[in-house]
């Protein structure tokens, strides 16, 4: 289909229809105004619609149409594949619908998509609450939300789907649609780990927990000699885990404001859940003596402020490609190799994550969600987040090695929050072989019956249209 150009007179009357504002090649702010969290992804688009209120939405989704123009959605930015724009197309920006509303004697919270998960924090954390959301709080939460959403309440509350309970969105013909357990209960089992292929949320509701003001978190910081017994630790301890606590350890080069050198660490970090501190540090200790911890760095923190602890490492900006998969055994052969790589990783701006899994989230069905895979033990995130282009070879090729050894021990799987594309489109993901034949059919049609002409495929991309 033939792109047509935008003119003026059309650019003018959208600008007069809309709560926000246009931003074209010809503003000064459109450098900005196109520029992601992850650097790697350059693109150009013809327009960016920054939404000021959520009727700019189907405004845009018609005026994309009429001209025939790709269009991305965008929320906070924050995603590694870049999915948030688009080359010649237009990019539909919603950091600016981002209301919350907290509502404690129900123990919900409603947000637009524009929110950041710091802010979703700060608003939940203000009445003992909070919403189970990723570790970076400057991340939005409708693409992280869409995806699935592993953070530091996993285990004791499950997935940021898993706390989905109400959304509505357009869908590309404008439609509003609400999905519930009672009204479209298909379409909202297929949001909560479908992505974005469906419509454009406007408004999601979550399931929050109660929370207590300080949590008990903490990183037990291991140098080179005692990774192996770490490791072996973190085998035992994660098979009597309480659902209170949840778990990540990385293996990194550790920022100078760590004040811990530059040699590569393990950082065994954790967040106990409960009002209990107590139990906690007894949980906690049941680890340290089987691992007792070169540096110990643990305290009662507030929510918001352990939440954002990590911010500063991934500043917008960086450039970041990202690699992952599941698994079910931190055996001898794969203590063996996750040491050996630790070992070679030597540099900052590489590192890895392994997410101690099961508790909350592994309870669902397999089939509650849309989520593709909730039954692995662990799960290794193996990313990269540096700032000099003449670093992207080196450090893409460790990753993509990494991920090839890693499965030669791993059962697969695949968590799409945490995966790069290879290509400027995702004309390569294969969401057969991510959601299995049964998922599969069920997001298909799906996508057959609200977007059937696949205008959202700017995103992990179930593309029924052919």
């Amino acid at each position: 289909m033939n792109h047509q150009i935008i003119s003026m007179a059309d650019l003018r009357s959208l600008g007069a229809s809309i709560a926000g504002n246009l931003v074209t090649e010809a503003d000064h702010e459109y450098d900005d105004a196109r520029s992601l969290w992850n650097a790697m992804i350059e693109r150009r688009p013809e327009l960016i619609i920054r939404a000021g209120e959520l009727t700019d939405i189907p405004l845009a989704l018609d005026f994309a149409r009429s001209h025939h123009l790709p269009l991305a959605v965008r929320g906070g930015g924050h995603n590694v594949a870049g999915h948030g724009t688009v080359d010649r197309g237009i990019v539909l920006d919603l950091r600016a619908c981002n209301k919350i509303l907290v509502e404690p004697s129900l123990r919900q919270v409603n947000t637009g998509p524009g929110t950041l998960l710091g802010e979703l924090d700060q608003a939940t954390s203000a009445h003992g609450l909070a919403v189970p959301v990723g570790v970076i709080s400057r991340t939005g939460i409708a693409g992280l939300c869409l995806g699935g959403g592993f953070g530091w309440l996993t285990r004791a509350y499950g997935l940021t789907v898993d706390n989905l309970l109400a959304a509505q969105m357009y869908t590309p013909s404008g439609e509003k649609v609400r999905a519930d357990a009672q009204e479209n209960p298909e379409l909202l089992w297929g949001l909560r780990g479908g992505g974005g292929n469906f419509g454009i949320v406007t408004d999601f509701t979550f399931n929050a927990h109660p929370l207590p003001e300080t949590v008990l978190a903490g990183n037990l910081i291991y140098r080179a000699p005692h990774w192996p017994g770490a490791l072996h630790a973190l085998r035992d301890w994660a098979e009597n885990l309480p659902e209170a606590m949840t778990v990540i350890a990385t293996v990194l080069v550790p920022p100078k404001e760590w004040e811990l050198g530059t040699d590569t660490i393990l950082a065994v970090g954790f967040v106990w859940a409960d009002p209990d501190h107590q139990a906690g540090t007894a949980c906690m200790e049941r680890f340290t003596e089987l691992a007792p911890p070169d540096v110990q760095d643990v305290a009662a923190t507030p929510w918001p402020e352990w939440q954002s602890s990590m911010d500063d490492v991934f500043p917008k900006g960086v450039r970041a490609y990202w690699k992952n998969t599941g698994f079910d055994a931190l055996n001898e052969d794969t203590i063996s190799m996750l040491v050996r790589k630790a070992e070679e990783l030597a540099w900052p701006g590489t590192a890895f994550d392994i997410h101690v899994m099961g508790g909350a989230m592994a309870r669902p069905a397999q089939d509650a969600t849309a989520f593709p895979d909730r039954s692995s033990e662990f799960w290794i995130n193996i990313y990269g987040f540096w700032k000099d282009r003449a670093q992207d070879a080196h450090h893409v090729e460790f990753i993509r090695g990494f991920y090839r050894d890693m499965r030669t021990v791993t059962h697969g799987g695949e968590y799409l929050n945490f995966s790069s594309i290879d290509a400027p489109s995702a004309a390569g993901f294969d969401a057969l072989a991510v959601y299995g034949p049964e998922k599969y059919a069920r997001l298909a049609a799906l996508k057959r019956r609200y977007d059937p002409h696949n205008e959202l495929r700017l995103n992990h991309n179930i593309n029924v249209s052919s």
